[in-house]
């Protein structure tokens, strides 16, 4: 069974939306993976891989799970990305995750990269295999078919996605100015597949494709699904589990 888990924004990479010590939708991806001290693996390919999240990362994960970071870029900066780190030339490693966290920044860039390097069929295996998969923002946005992006400036509908998941996402949903009328926009036309918009805080968790749930980790973050109607797009606010 795969298991995916799509955060509009949040988590430990923006830890001022929850406020909190620990993300609790980390604290629910770690759940996930059933393990008392799971293998997981940061993916910073969307940002580029700068050194600094992948530190946060290790940091963030140290004392519940036994962290490690996937590299495309820079192997020779091992005090951020560790002696251990996965790089392009063993990236099967990727297999051996409990669970794969994956980063925010230019979702275009990250599936042209991983695509090269055959790391989108190497999480695929992964997700067959158990491996939870997490993103957010562009790491959420690139399993689905397609998404909402400001990968290329402006904000575009973007639909070369993975498809791991069905339809569109579109993160930041009400928190980015301009992310819900593109993105209901979009759909209306037909650019985009019928979705999902999530706000910062906000995630969807996903069972073999399935959505399961809509949870966050703040007490405003909401969840609408957007489907094309003969007259545009309508938005059907989804119920939402509240982890605080």
């Amino acid at each position: 069974m795969t298991t995916i888990l799509t955060l509009g924004g949040g988590g430990h990479t923006m830890p001022h939306v929850h406020g909190l010590p620990f993300s609790p939708i980390d604290e629910l991806a770690l759940e996930l993976t059933g393990k008392d001290r799971p293998a997981v693996c940061y993916v910073g390919t969307a940002g580029g891989d700068e050194p600094g999240p992948a530190l946060r990362f290790r940091e963030v994960f140290a004392d519940v799970a036994r962290p490690t970071v996937l590299t495309l870029f820079n192997r020779e900066e091992p005090d951020a990305f560790g002696t251990d780190a996965i790089g392009p030339g063993d990236l099967e490693r990727i297999l051996e995750q409990d669970l794969v966290y994956v980063g925010g920044g230019s979702t275009a860039n990250l599936l042209a990269l991983w695509r090269l390097h055959g790391l989108d069929l190497l999480l695929a295996e992964a997700a067959e295999r158990g491996t939870v998969l997490v993103g957010v923002s562009a790491g959420g946005n690139c399993w689905f078919e397609g998404s909402s992006t400001g990968s290329f400036g402006p904000l575009r509908p973007l639909g070369d996605g993975l498809g791991l998941l069905p339809g569109s996402n579109c993160p930041h949903y009400g928190g980015e100015p301009g992310r819900r009328e593109g993105f209901e926009q979009a759909v209306a036309s037909g650019v985009l597949p019928d979705g999902y918009g999530v706000d910062d805080g906000g995630a969807l968790l996903w069972r073999d494709g399935v959505l399961v749930e809509a949870v966050a980790e703040t007490a405003s973050a909401g969840v609408v699904r957007v489907r094309r109607t003969p007259d545009g797009s309508v938005s059907e606010p989804v119920a939402v589990r509240r982890l605080v």
